[in-house]
């Protein structure tokens, strides 16, 4: 239960959800700087960044969705990832993670559950950081970060420009894996 509202349920996120995920998404790169795309996508063009995220090992896709309701799926209510950090293999042990909540969801504690499942999922993966960048300002995904134990390491200054302006990119670090 997500405060004394219906259950939602996180699990990973399938072919099914393209046109859902791609039309969430698409919603953060037409009217936010939260990411740098500048150009909605197409579902088909959206199939290979699904397809690289499998059900298990580092990279996942976790989705939140409402519970169906008779003959209609429940609606996806936000998705959260982990993807390669770099390409190079000697950051084959760090991941990128973002999470994204449908704009009626957001405040509704969906980043959380969907980031602790996430975390968790990663418990047993080889690997030993979560990096995440947050295009600034955005109080409430610092926030969220920093409650899963993200620390900030630093920011790059004006690194994107998106609807006619610079944007700061703070990154922000987790440990993940056995500590030693």
């Amino acid at each position: 239960m997500l405060s004394g509202r219906t259950e939602v349920q996180v699990r990973p996120g399938v072919e099914g959800d393209l046109d859902a995920l791609t039309e969430l998404y698409n919603h953060y790169v037409r009217e936010t700087a939260v990411t740098f795309d500048t150009v909605a996508f197409l579902p088909e063009e959206r199939r290979p960044w699904l397809l690289s995220h499998p059900e298990d090992g580092p990279h996942r896709l976790l989705v939140a969705q409402e519970p169906d309701s008779g003959a209609r799926p429940g609606r996806l209510l936000g998705y959260a990832t982990s993807s390669p950090f770099r390409p190079r293999p000697a950051y084959a042990t760090s991941v990128e993670v973002s999470v994204y909540c449908a704009p009626d969801a957001a405040g509704r504690g969906i980043g959380t559950l969907l980031y602790q499942a996430l975390l968790e999922a990663l418990e047993g993966e080889d690997l030993h950081r979560a990096y995440a960048g947050i295009a600034q300002p955005n109080e409430a995904s610092v926030r969220l970060h920093e409650r899963f134990g993200f620390r900030h390491v630093g920011t790059y200054e004006e690194v994107g420009r998106k609807f006619g302006r610079y944007w700061d990119v703070a990154w922000y670090e987790r440990p993940l894996g056995p500590r030693t």
